[in-house]
């Protein structure tokens, strides 16, 4: 019987810090919006300018945060993010309560939620990669990945639900807090941790501003993942606003109805990041990678053919739940071989530019998509994205590369049983 694998005290203070700020962000999921439509009586444009802005100028006021972290030790930067969400969330009830809240807060808001976001995965991933050895990252972030799978499918029914008895502010109380609950785990993981060596000026330079594109761009195997990664995630994200409108105003779900068919293929996250490190260690990381990263992009053409009532309900649980469980299965294993890829001395600035690029991805391509589904209607809209994912496998890698100080290696990672 395969024995699950320990990795120390200090990642399990990691994962439960990170455990509790998952499923308070999934409890918290849509609060924003959701405060916008019930408190403040916003319209769709308000709405729509309110999930563009965040994700957008969080990503705009993120470039310098990522050589700001790269030379500072990553444990207190992450409690920093932690409290620096929580106050920043933790503002809009205090605001609701005195009466005084307004578009123009929730809009701050939303790009100081979004920008220490950045900062905190940078630094979250950095720390993770000098915490762990080598051969247990994959397991490490198939931990994280199943994690988020959990929290996205019981959260948000759970929000709802706290929203429905206790009022629309409830669900970000929650989340404030996990934020908190996260920055006092991470104190508690302890140790002592160096402070990164910085050669050169001690000042901030124009160029660390770039350095992480640079090192992207640079790499053979890290450039097409990269770009593969944010055409995939911007298409796939441009079209959930798109289905909503189809399932909740064209097709008549119900808002549980409609929760559902999101939170039940969750499971199959759980299922693909479960597998991740078994089917590495048999096949090689390329291949799984290349295999989950062709089948991930198969399923939402066929969100274009949705019905009305049971068989739309079936037919959309079906095709989430193939996507999801491709995801669950790709997602850790490229977060490994970005570390393993990049040094320690960079790791930080390339994680921020490359949520940063995600960010501004998705946030043009849902803008984007709104104005062709106000022309062409929402199907269409969504059908043309289908089409354009079938195109991005061709920029994933063709070939293992090895990892640098590993070029002996062979294609398949030694990985141990979770």
């Amino acid at each position: 019987m395969a024995r699950r694998r320990g990795l120390g005290r200090r990642f399990g203070w990691l994962w439960a810090a990170f455990a509790v700020s998952s499923y308070g962000t999934g409890f918290g999921f849509g609060a924003l919006p959701l405060i916008a439509v019930l408190v403040l009586d916003s319209g769709p444009a308000q709405v729509a300018a309110l999930a563009a802005t965040g994700r957008a100028v969080g990503a705009v006021v993120a470039v310098p945060l990522g050589p700001w972290v790269e030379f500072r030790r990553k444990r207190p930067v992450m409690m920093a993010m932690d409290l620096t969400r929580f106050a920043a969330l933790m503002s809009v009830p205090a605001a609701f309560a005195l009466g005084r809240l307004g578009f123009t807060q929730l809009l701050v808001v939303s790009v100081v939620v979004a920008a220490a976001d950045i900062a905190f995965r940078a630094a979250g991933g950095a720390y993770l990669k000098a915490l762990v050895p080598p051969e247990d990252l994959l397991v490490a972030n198939s931990r994280f990945e199943a994690t988020t799978w959990t929290a996205t499918m019981v959260g948000p029914p759970l929000g709802g639900a706290a929203i429905g008895l206790f009022g629309p502010v409830t669900t970000l109380v929650a989340d404030a807090v996990s934020h908190l609950l996260s920055a006092l785990g991470i104190r508690a993981i302890g140790g002592t941790e160096p402070r990164p060596a910085r050669s050169g000026a001690p000042r901030l330079h124009a160029r660390d501003l770039l350095e992480g594109w640079r090192h992207i761009l640079a790499h053979p195997a890290l450039r097409p993942l990269f770009l593969n990664a944010i055409a995939v995630n911007g298409l796939i994200m441009a079209s959930e606003p798109l289905l909503a409108v189809l399932l909740l105003d064209h097709f008549g779900f119900a808002p549980w109805q409609y929760g559902l068919v999101f939170a039940a293929p969750c499971i199959g996250g759980l299922i693909g990041s479960r597998l991740a490190h078994r089917l590495v260690a048999r096949f090689g990381r390329h291949e799984v990678m290349r295999t989950a990263g062709t089948l991930r992009v198969c399923w939402p053409l066929g969100l274009a053919f949705v019905q009305p009532g049971v068989p739309g309900i079936v037919l959309v649980i079906a095709v989430q739940f193939c996507l999801v469980t491709c995801c669950g299965l790709f997602n850790p294993v490229l977060a490994t071989y970005r570390l393993d890829h990049t040094g320690p001395d960079r790791v930080a600035r390339t994680l921020a530019a490359w949520s940063i690029s995600n960010n501004a991805a998705i946030a043009a391509l849902t803008a984007l998509w709104g104005l062709l589904a106000a022309v062409a209607g929402p199907r269409a809209a969504i059908a043309v994205a289908g089409v354009l994912l079938l195109a991005t496998p061709l920029l994933l890698p063709r070939r293992e590369q090895a990892p640098p100080g590993r070029r002996g290696a062979g294609a398949k990672d030694v990985v141990g049983p979770v």
